[in-house]
């Protein structure tokens, strides 16, 4: 796989100015080598890695407009894995929150049916690819040069509202690995971390459960039954911290940072940490700016209103959702934006507060993630290299890039009946 490395600042300082003394010259020889040397070690480090991302999105076009074997814009398509030698991911079926009745959730189920439909095309039709349902897939795939393709369901809201479930199952057979109870507002399963301004808070229910509901519990039960793991991002704290109690399995945080370095709701808190790490879960720190680095006043300001004009996202048709993007771009190029460093803060208070074996990472490319030096998959050395420089072993980096996901996926398969 292709690699490129910056030219170390060293040396270009080298080929500058006036002739030195020999003694002065070999020490700035010496420390060229070893920069060079670092970066060869850290591209062989992470060549050696399994690089697991717990969040990709994709478009409700992919597969049918979009060819993602070949260069595209999307922050991550084959090309950009292959550069980033990222080895594998969850690939997202999300569906917005829609309106709690039959029709809002047949549409919900249409959504989360055609990215179930374009993930699994994508593992059939170029064999780059190779469809996970198992911590041993992964391994395997990844082991014969491939991108391992997990699916992970991102909010339950198209399970529907029948205490039975009916439609788990059928989610578990397409080979849903995880599922998040809730996105953004209340759902019929449990309290959302942002409440909808309409439907939750004007309407005076928020919280709407007070935590998970009766369903919220059930649906716990059952995904722990079909050995999908639980996943807690997007979810209020009562509700993330009632189903660690009640899972038999660990849980994962599939795409959350930390409030402790960025004070957001939809971020985890220390006490909301040390629970995860309680229940042997993995926390997955998340590279979107906005939570990995506070918005200055005016910045915020700007959101709000930007947000207010644009109304309910769950409406939106994919022009409005381009317009808003750019809008979003342009609020973001304000001040200075969230770097791979900024992301590293969280990845180190995670550690600090949790331990090693409950950290792991996710970019959330194409779903508003990505941030400088992380901008899409064919960067994803520098999030290695940031790790490296921080201090951490190969062991440690191995445990954080994938190793802990793929611990809980064997714990919540070997507890599946």
């Amino acid at each position: 796989m292709s690699r490129h490395y910056l030219l170390p600042l060293a040396l270009i300082l080298a080929a500058c100015g006036s002739p030195e003394p020999e003694e002065q010259a070999q020490t700035r020889e010496q420390s060229q080598t070893q920069e060079q040397a670092a970066t060869t070690d850290t591209a062989a480090l992470h060549d050696r890695l399994l690089t697991l991302d717990t969040h990709i999105d994709i478009p409700l076009t992919y597969m049918t407009e979009i060819d993602p074997y070949g260069d595209t814009d999307l922050q991550v398509d084959l090309p950009k894995l292959q550069q980033g030698q990222l080895d594998s991911g969850f690939w997202i079926v999300y569906t917005p929150q829609g309106e709690m009745t039959d029709a809002g959730f047949a549409q919900g189920r249409e959504i989360a049916q055609t990215r179930i439909n374009a993930i699994t095309r994508l593992t059939r039709e170029n064999p780059s690819f190779g469809l996970a349902t198992t911590a041993a897939d992964v391994r395997r795939i990844v082991g014969e040069g491939r991108h391992a393709v997990l699916v992970g369901m991102e909010n339950a809201f198209p399970l529907g509202a029948e205490t039975a479930l009916p439609e788990l199952q059928a989610y578990a057979d397409m080979g849903v690995r995880y599922v998040g109870i809730t996105h953004f507002g209340h759902n019929q399963f449990g309290d959302s971390s942002n409440p909808h301004p309409e439907r939750d808070v004007a309407a005076g229910a928020d919280p709407r459960h007070g935590g998970l509901s009766k369903l919220g519990e059930e649906l716990v039960r059952r995904l722990n039954d079909a050995g999908i793991m639980v996943d807690v991002s997007h979810a209020g704290k009562a509700t993330m911290m009632q189903a660690a109690e009640l899972s038999r399995t660990p849980i994962i945080a599939s795409h959350s940072g930390v409030k402790a370095v960025a004070d957001t709701a939809r971020n985890l808190d220390d006490e909301q940490l040390r629970k995860i790490a309680e229940v042997g879960g993995v926390a997955q720190m998340v590279a979107l700016g906005s939570y990995v680095k506070l918005p200055t006043a005016e910045q915020q300001a700007a959101r709000d209103a930007l947000d207010a004009e644009f109304g309910d996202r769950a409406s939106w048709d994919q022009a409005k959702r381009d317009r808003y993007g750019e809008r979003r771009a342009a609020i973001t190029a304000m001040a200075p934006e969230a770097n791979v460093s900024d992301f590293a803060d969280h990845i180190d208070h995670a550690v600090k507060i949790a331990g090693i074996d409950h950290v792991g990472i996710a970019s959330d490319f194409d779903g508003g993630g990505g941030i400088d030096g992380w901008r899409d998959a064919s960067e994803t050395q520098n999030v290695t290299a940031e790790l490296v420089r921080r201090g951490y072993s190969e062991e440690q980096i191995a445990k954080i890039w994938g190793g802990n996901l793929l611990r809980v996926m064997e714990a919540v398969e070997a507890e599946a009946r």
